[in-house]
């Protein structure tokens, strides 16, 4: 516990931007990624809209050489490749030699699902006795650890090169997993992340289980209403967070910029015994991981200025806030600033708690605390145990020093992490 854990590199694709200072921009203005898609029409979806990154052939010729970019066909690894090669240049740090690799730098990037579409266009080619013609990048490109394989070798890292997979919770999973490598001595520097596939393969088992929603294909930048009393639903999105963990000691001696530090965090999973479920987190699970988090990081509840939830725009909204002022002891004007990223983005799955992290660090760098969109009729339950207050609805210059943001997923796994404005 010696050690102490900086954030010196971020990197972001997200709905609504790509690129850190678009993306703050974005956080900023309230601006929605989510659109409207002809193919989830033209393929009977109830629910036609979605977040995806806007990356373009620009973009995509920046990160991928010609032949990288022959057969890639992997929404995710690009989305993953962008965000996590930004992180890395964001924090000022040279691509190890052809001779060594760096040994003190390591990576967990985290995904759900990768390679949907290319495992769709092998199993075309199989089937038709074109086994052939799959090429050398299929394997790459649908391995879950493809991701972080494809970050070691453009990087070059000699650390752990590691892939983690905890549904929603994977990307503060990742954070917290890096965390831990390096307070335990075993890394100086690590790369943490997570990304996502996107498309009618990945979304439309979300469909089925009408959980998305599917009156909003006219309006789509309305769809996503996170602790609103009309909310319908989540809005599937995607995309990529990435952030560079380091010792202190490593960022000072190399004069690196810190957006903040890691005080720590916690995971768990309630089981699905009491109340939980496959979709639905055991409450005292949930309280107990907040509890853990900031026990470990050796605050007070008191000390929590603002939270960036999981919220995800369902009947859980209500059921996650009251699980939150149990957990912190904190309710009406007490309770500290909270917002949800998913108004803009969607809910971007395994992506969704390494951009929400990019998204709360930048807060505490820039000292702000972004505005909730598309929850002006504020559900009744919700407020009953939060003023309204605590809840802007546009973008406020705030006193930002601690900050916990939670991460809850399917299968009834929970993370949250404590983040910190940095003091020498």
């Amino acid at each position: 516990m010696s050690k102490r854990v900086v954030i010196t590199g971020l990197g972001v694709a997200a709905p609504n931007a790509i690129g850190i200072d678009q993306f703050d921009q974005a956080l900023r203005n309230g601006a929605s990624g989510i659109k409207f898609y002809q193919d989830l029409k033209d393929l009977n979806f109830s629910c036609q809209i979605g977040g995806k990154p806007p990356v373009t052939q620009e973009m995509i010729n920046k990160y991928f050489n010609p032949l990288q970019q022959k057969g890639l066909n992997s929404s995710g690894l690009i989305y993953g490749v962008m965000a996590g090669v930004d992180a890395w240049k964001d924090a000022m740090l040279p691509i190890s030699s052809e001779e060594e690799p760096d040994w003190n730098s390591g990576i967990v990037f985290g995904t759900g699902i990768l390679g949907v579409d290319k495992f769709r266009e092998a199993i075309h080619l199989i089937d038709a006795g074109k086994t052939r013609r799959l090429g050398s990048t299929s394997v790459i490109q649908t391995m879950a650890s493809g991701i972080s394989a494809y970050l070691g070798g453009m990087l070059g890292c000699g650390n752990q090169v590691t892939t983690n997979s905890s549904a929603c919770t994977t990307g503060s999973e990742a954070i917290i997993m890096g965390y831990d490598r390096i307070i335990s001595g075993k890394a100086e520097r690590m790369l943490v992340g997570s990304c996502g596939d996107d498309g009618p393969y990945v979304w439309g088992g979300f469909d089925a289980m009408r959980i998305l929603p599917g009156k909003y294909n006219d309006n789509p930048e309305k769809a996503s209403r996170p602790m609103s009393a009309t909310a319908s639903g989540f809005v599937a999105g995607s995309g990529a967070g990435a952030l560079l963990l380091e010792s202190l000691d490593s960022a000072l001696k190399r004069g690196a910029n810190i957006y903040a530090e890691v005080l720590g965090g916690a995971i768990n999973s309630g089981g699905q015994r009491a109340g939980g479920s496959m979709t639905a987190a055991n409450s005292k699970a949930v309280q107990r991981c907040i509890k853990n988090a900031i026990s470990f990081s050796r605050i007070e509840a008191e000390d929590i200025d603002y939270i960036n939830g999981h919220l995800t725009a369902t009947t859980r909204d209500a059921t996650e806030i009251k699980n939150w002022t149990s957990a912190l002891g904190l309710s009406g004007e007490n309770f500290p600033k909270i917002n949800s990223l998913k108004g803009m983005t969607g809910h971007c799955l395994s992506a969704s708690g390494s951009i929400e992290s990019v998204a709360s660090i930048l807060q505490i760098k820039n000292q702000y605390v972004f505005g909730n969109i598309n929850c002006e009729d504020l559900h009744t339950d919700i407020t009953a145990l939060i003023d309204d207050s605590c809840i802007p609805k546009k973008t406020i210059d705030a006193d930002i020093n601690i900050v916990a943001k939670a991460s809850f997923g399917f299968g009834d796994v929970n993370a949250v992490t404590i983040f910190k404005r940095y003091k020498k």
